[in-house]
């Protein structure tokens, strides 16, 4: 039996539920993302998660709030604001999505890139592109990140390292203590 959660999220009874519902925690992840709206994306992260990315670090779900205001701000000014109130015209993607659930925790490895239409005739073109390293964990059922660290192949000080990055993401994932 499955029970729904305040996020869309499964109470999942099995591998395949508990993957379906990460699967279901990143791609909200991205709309969020996408259309600046920082109370749902902070809503995804367990009180104790961390964010790395090219802004900076920032822990728990209130700093986290306050870097994608951060974010929604740098995007406007270099994708350019028309005004409408609606988001900027990026959108973020994900493929090659490896997780490894272990018990109530999990480990995602997951490639994105985004594309953006701010060109002439709103031709599309790829942005920028890399690899989310994922640690999540079920909190009152519902599967939050407990750590994401984006890589970013365009900027210096993100790019990936030369590992393999789903060699860690293997090793089960340490009890919570």
């Amino acid at each position: 039996m499955t029970m729904e959660t305040g996020h869309g999220q499964a109470l999942a009874s099995s591998y395949a539920e508990d993957r379906a519902a990460i699967m279901q925690l990143e791609s909200e992840y991205l709309f969020a993302l996408d259309w600046g709206d920082a109370e749902s994306y902070a809503a995804l992260f367990a009180p104790e998660g961390k964010l790395e990315w090219a802004g900076g670090t920032a822990i728990g779900p209130e700093a986290i709030y306050r870097e994608i205001g951060i974010y929604k701000e740098a995007i406007k000014e270099f994708y350019g604001d028309d005004g409408s109130g609606k988001p900027v015209v990026l959108r973020h993607f994900i493929t090659n999505q490896s997780i490894h659930v272990h018990g109530d925790r999990a480990k995602g490895r997951i490639y994105w890139f985004e594309m953006a239409n701010n060109g002439p005739d709103h031709s599309p073109k790829i942005g920028s592109y890399g690899h989310y390293e994922d640690e999540m964990r079920k909190v009152d059922g519902a599967w939050k990140f407990v750590s994401r660290k984006i890589f970013n192949e365009q900027l210096p000080g993100r790019l990936a390292g030369p590992e393999n990055p789903l060699r860690s993401a293997r090793e089960a994932a340490p009890e919570a203590t």
